[in-house]
């Protein structure tokens, strides 16, 4: 048994969003602390959205999140559209999707590139590889830059879409702007083999760590699900609606973290890419596919640094479907179709996977379309049970490695999560004196 005497605390993570600690007491062998801290201010959106019209949730719910605005977006105009009976047409549908897989590769890379990698390669930001690593880095700039342009001709502007509204959009994109982005979607499937292929050469640089953990995503069908589905994990045969998340989620709090955790079958559940790849890899796209293959992701894996690795497999897929939509709305004659809207009262519930995992939104209306009562359930929220129990796993099982590499593998293992944390904190519990 080791005799180690290992204190690590770090206060606020870095290369993630938010705030978050990791502190770890070892006296002499003798694991005394364990905990992955999440001590940021709550944020209260649902409080935000009570007594505001209709029209006003999608806008104001976007703001939860820079990084996911448009899953933010979809996951309100669903709910309100569940809520007031509006139905959305197969081009709007096509649409939404189209902007989505847009978010998915602007994140992934994101992550992949500029907050993962350089675990990778031990280097304490991406600016070091600008100069030892420059095509790659020039390459994951033009994706970045590709991403965040389909997303600006599809939703009207980069980040917080404005074209996306009940049931249509506001304003369509011409053959021309679809012309062009077919032309740079297919362009970049080559650029994106490169890229993984870069992966794969640091692939031996991931931990070689498991804990078998239960996968929630949503399921679909027809395809790997992103924009439709209902709610399933690894450890059910079936698939529950979305309407009744609730029993899934089961939110409940701690005292080290101002965001909720949640759980269902077991102590924890995982959400995100590695989530989405375990509950639905059969239904991926041939070269995604290939790609995870080649990455390592042949079957269900319960690494979870791994996730970053299923973020690169769904760049792939998001570019080949968006292939895929780009060429239907060509062959489409398209137009605007703004639904009527009859108000009354009613609860509509929504779920959208967006990159760091399934996301749902839940409003109830009165019958003059204002809102009554709202809850938002956050991905990040959600894995930060997981992250919990993969440290207190982790921790006896690598402080031989000392002080210094345990902290480096705990700092990653959180990287590897994609953490929104800002965005998870919902919760506050206050003591009077």
């Amino acid at each position: 048994m080791s005799n180690n005497t290992i204190n690590i605390d770090v206060h606020h993570v870095t290369r993630v969003e938010g705030h978050g600690n990791i502190v770890v007491d070892i006296n002499k062998g003798q694991i005394n602390k364990v905990q992955w801290q999440v001590p940021e201010a709550p944020r209260f959106f649902e409080a935000m959205v009570v007594g505001r019209s209709y029209k006003e949730l999608a806008t104001i719910t976007s703001r939860i999140c820079g990084i996911c605005s448009i899953g933010h977006t979809f996951a309100s105009l669903k709910a309100t559209e569940a809520a007031l009976g509006i139905s959305i047409s197969e081009q709007t549908r096509i649409l939404r999707e189209l902007l989505l897989h847009g978010e998915t590769l602007q994140s992934h890379i994101l992550h992949v590139c500029y907050l993962a990698v350089p675990d990778l390669v031990r280097q304490p930001s991406v600016i070091p590889l600008a100069t030892s690593h420059k095509e790659v880095v020039l390459l994951v700039t033009k994706l970045h830059r590709l991403a965040n342009e389909l997303c600006e001709i599809i939703g009207g502007r980069t980040t917080h879409p404005i074209r996306a509204r009940l049931g249509h959009f506001s304003m369509l994109p011409t053959k021309k702007e679809l012309e062009e982005l077919r032309t740079r979607l297919t362009d970049s499937v080559n650029d994106l083999k490169t890229l993984a292929e870069f992966v794969g050469t640091l692939a031996g640089e991931i931990p070689d760590y498991t804990r078998e953990t239960e996968y929630l995503s949503l399921t679909y069908k027809p395809e790997y699900a992103f924009y439709d589905g209902d709610i399933t994990t690894t450890d059910i045969d079936k698939t529950i609606p979305v309407d009744d998340y609730k029993s899934v989620v089961n939110e409940f709090v701690v005292e080290q973290s101002t965001a909720k955790y949640g759980k269902f079958n077991r102590g924890s559940f995982m959400v995100g890419a590695l989530a989405r790849y375990n509950n639905n890899y059969k239904q991926l796209t041939p070269l995604s596919a290939t790609v995870g293959k080649s990455l390592g992701l042949d079957g269900i894996n319960y690494n979870p640094y791994m996730n970053s690795i299923a973020q690169v497999v769904e760049c792939v897929f998001a570019v080949e479907r968006s292939i895929a939509h780009v060429e239907w709305l060509l062959d489409q004659k398209l137009e605007k179709q703004v639904p009527e809207i009859k108000l009354k009262a009613g609860r509509g519930a929504s779920a959208v996977e967006v990159p760091r995992g399934i996301l749902f939104h839940d409003y109830e209306y009165n019958d003059k379309g204002i809102c009554t009562k709202a809850n938002c359930v956050i991905p990040t929220n959600l894995n930060h049970n997981n992250i919990q129990l993969d440290m207190d796993k982790m921790v006896p099982e690598y402080m031989d490695k000392g002080e210094k590499e345990l902290g480096f593998l705990l700092e990653m293992l959180v990287r590897a999560y994609d953490p929104c944390i800002s965005c998870s904190t919902h919760y506050l519990d206050v003591k009077f004196i």
